[in-house]
């Protein structure tokens, strides 16, 4: 399959999953390095491609039923770069590498391996809704797949080596992506965070470190991973996730109790913007369609189903409209589109703005 192929589907952790109210997906990343060779960010040309051959040998050698896509960053255009970046498939950091740097990714796009990002490897497994078991099932299964053909740069005192000292130990990131317009309108988000932050976990925007909670939406990942396991990781975020869902429920039904009609304005004010509006940009489009991702929620929008809202916060970023359309696009010609879009999404016809 090629980039154009992803075009025409959506990554399987965008699937029902458990909490798909206010829960998104769940990662587990593992951070890996190679023994005996020089980390990524100060290593030569030769030992960059050195390290992605010897990934793309373990690929090869690997025995499973699941087909992995491969791209070297060199041979993508920024674009195409811009479009994995915004299927979280990678990061930034690995969109601006380019020699020796690659990716591997399962077809269901749950199952991905960053080469030469800041560590060679950076392996993540996703999962629709709150799973965060599963995800590092995911993870672990492949790591060990990979294990069989690389040696691993692992201290028996320390745990797994990598370049950032935050992650020595398991090397292992976890995190949780809400949704959670509740807890922004009764404006309570602040003291969860702060609640959240100072039991030593992150609370980040949507995609990622440095960015800002645009749609109401947030991760939540562990910061340290030395002196304590894997499962111990996980079971932590995990019982914290629950406490932050519990929070945006109570905040809803409140909402609900005391605010109705405002939540009904909020979500009417949301739909009819983006069932007639002729340009939008990314930022209020995730804020609005939050809004109608909170209406599918409360019940109130049985039309619409809430997987497709998900697929469509894909679907409306800059890379993928322009990908889309086959040609680079001026901001305001993105917003003209990502309008059309999601009016067709709505109404079926770009030019019918009746709504239901």
């Amino acid at each position: 399959m090629t980039l154009d192929g992803l075009l025409e589907r959506h990554g399987g952790w965008l699937e029902s999953g458990p909490e798909e109210g206010p829960v998104i997906s769940s990662r587990v990343r593992l951070a890996r390095n190679l023994s005996d060779t020089t980390f990524p960010g100060w290593a030569s040309k030769e030992v960059r491609d050195r390290v992605w051959n010897e990934v793309v040998q373990a690929f090869d050698s690997m025995e499973t039923d699941t087909e992995f896509l491969r791209w070297r960053m060199d041979e993508l255009k920024t674009l195409e770069r811009e479009l994995l970046f915004e299927r979280h498939l990678i990061s930034a950091e690995l969109a601006e590498r380019k020699s020796g740097s690659g990716l591997f990714v399962s077809e269901d796009e749950c199952r991905a391996v960053m080469v030469n990002e800041e560590d060679h490897i950076r392996l993540q497994s996703l999962q629709p809704g709150l799973n965060l078991q599963k995800a590092l099932d995911g993870a672990e299964a492949l790591d060990d797949d990979l294990e069989k053909t690389l040696t691993y740069a692992f201290s028996s005192k320390l745990g797994y080596l990598t370049a950032c000292p935050s992650n020595v130990g398991t090397g292992m990131r976890a995190s949780v992506m809400l949704h959670l317009p509740g807890l922004c309108l009764t404006e309570e988000i602040k003291p969860v965070i702060n609640a959240v932050s100072k039991i030593g976990l992150a609370v980040r925007g949507m995609w990622g470190e440095g960015s800002e909670a645009a749609g109401h939406m947030f991760q939540i990942s562990n910061q340290i991973t030395l002196g304590k396991t894997e499962v111990e990781i996980i079971s932590h975020l995990d019982q914290i996730v629950l406490e932050v869902i519990e929070h945006e429920k109570n905040a809803r039904l409140r909402l609900m109790e005391s605010q109705q009609i405002r939540v009904h304005d909020h979500i009417g004010r949301a739909y009819g913007i983006l069932a007639h509006a002729a340009m939008m940009n990314s930022n209020e489009a995730l804020d609005l369609l939050s809004g109608l991702r909170l209406g599918i929620d409360l019940g109130l929008m049985p039309e619409i189903a809430r997987r497709d809202i998900d697929q469509l916060l894909i679907r409306i970023q800059p890379a993928h409209l322009q990908k889309a359309a086959g040609s680079m696009l001026s901001p305001e010609e993105r917003d003209i589109k990502r309008a059309q879009l999601i009016r067709l999404f709505l109404d079926g016809s770009p030019d019918n703005g009746n709504g239901h």
